[in-house]
């Protein structure tokens, strides 16, 4: 296999689990030694540790750090771990969760767990990671885990669509600060995928929720929903220097759902 990530680091955070999970699997494929960044260790969906399961199946190092990544210090320790393997040279800044809950009743403390995920988690693994990208000088790529909702808005995933609205402008922004460092940035769109997060309700549960999954794989001109490895395979493509002229980008991965 072609080692497209060899001598490279990345810290994933999120990684334990779903499209995180892949992403941190498929960057070891490709020679990268991998931090596990999570709140959780063992897999939403079950089976082996994805740090264990790298170390088994490949011939990189990874590491588990317990990582909320509400508090700064612990993306600090993150990164930290990362120098313990060699030094950071990507960031993928994947940890977020969903919500359903119809607009009237949001509550703060709702609207703050989400965001503080969802958008602060970013925002300030962007910071910590780009802190270090620059102090060491060689470039490096920080991705940004959006969504096909900071595109389109509906009415049964308001906050949620307002997270990755602000996770895609966020992008923009922070690859004007670290362009002439020669640090990337930039954002992964993708649509409903098939992991865990989805089959717990991602579009709502009961009938209206089997119903709207139904009106979504109708209206995708794929006729199915993605897999994690295809999200994982964007992000393989960002870190690598395939897309060492990819700048200030967000991408789409949503079998073409956005444009019908």
């Amino acid at each position: 296999m072609n080692q497209l990530l060899t001598n490279q680091t990345a810290v994933v955070t999120g990684g334990a689990s779903g499209i995180g999970r892949r992403i941190a699997l498929t960057f070891a494929d490709h020679g990268a030694d991998v931090v596990v960044a999570d709140v959780r260790e063992t897999p939403r969906e079950g089976g082996e540790p994805t740090h264990e399961q790298i170390t088994t199946e490949t011939d990189q190092t990874a590491v588990f750090v317990e990582c909320d990544v509400t508090e700064r210090a612990d993306l600090e320790t993150a990164v930290d771990a990362a120098e313990e393997l060699g030094g950071l040279n990507i960031m993928v800044n994947n940890a977020g969760i969903h919500s359903e809950t119809p607009f009237f009743e949001i509550t703060e403390a709702e609207y703050d767990q989400l965001m503080d995920i969802n958008l602060k988690g970013v925002f300030f693994g962007a910071q910590v990671a780009g802190e270090r990208l620059i102090e060491s000088n060689d470039g490096g790529t920080i991705i940004n885990m959006a969504s096909l909702a900071a595109d389109q808005g509906a009415a049964y995933q308001t906050i949620y669509t307002a997270s990755k609205g602000a996770v895609k402008s966020l992008t923009y922004a922070l690859a004007d600060v670290f362009g002439g460092h020669g640090v990337r940035v930039n954002a992964i769109k993708p649509s409903f995928t098939e992991t865990q997060m989805l089959e717990q309700g991602g579009m709502g549960e009961g009938e209206a929720g089997k119903q709207l999954q139904e009106a979504m794989l109708g209206a995708t001109p794929a006729g199915r929903f993605g897999q994690p490895e295809e999200i994982a395979n964007v992000a393989l493509f960002l870190a690598s220097d395939l897309s060492a002229y990819v700048n200030g980008e967000s991408i789409l991965v949503d079998g073409g759902l956005g444009n019908t």
